[in-house]
């Protein structure tokens, strides 16, 4: 039986998140960038919009989320990143993340709402099905939004 624990971000966790992220090949240079760019933006200021939490399984680095406010908007979120290690795929790490955050951001009120924004590509396929195991619904979808043939899919729950 696999154990599950998740943690804020520490700061000697930039090489943990790259660990995650390089586990096999889901993410490009550009998209890696990116995460690093939310990741640093966390550690450095501690108002950051950008909220981490890391889940250990079984002890080890197993995945993490980002997520925060959205701007301009009362009590919208957006999940950033969610990510699983390639090792720990399939033990509930991602679940146990999302469920996490749900969890956090009820206490901030009863209104929550979270967005999703993902791609259509193969690469991704994983991150939706468990969305809408989640009862995350599919709200828009924006044609050849990444590139053509690679729509941007929107995903939308209230909390409430």
């Amino acid at each position: 039986m696999s154990e599950i624990t998740i943690r804020s971000l520490d700061a000697g966790d930039r090489s943990l998140i790259e660990n995650i992220l390089s586990s096999d090949k889901t993410f490009g240079a550009g998209e890696v960038a990116v995460a690093f760019e939310l990741v640093d933006d966390a550690l450095s200021k501690p108002d950051s919009d950008y909220w981490f939490r890391v889940a250990l399984r079984n002890g080890e680095p197993a995945g993490y989320i980002c997520f925060g406010p959205t701007p301009m908007t009362e009590c919208t979120y957006d999940l950033y990143w969610i990510v699983t290690h390639a090792g720990h795929r399939g033990h509930g790490v991602a679940r146990s993340l999302i469920e996490h955050m749900e969890a956090v951001l009820r206490a901030r009120g009863p209104k929550a709402q979270i967005r999703v924004e993902t791609s259509q590509s193969d690469g991704y396929d994983a991150a939706r099905k468990l969305y809408q195991r989640l009862e995350y619904p599919e709200v828009a979808r924006f044609r050849n939004f990444y590139a053509d043939t690679d729509d941007l899919i929107v995903f939308y729950k209230s909390l409430s």
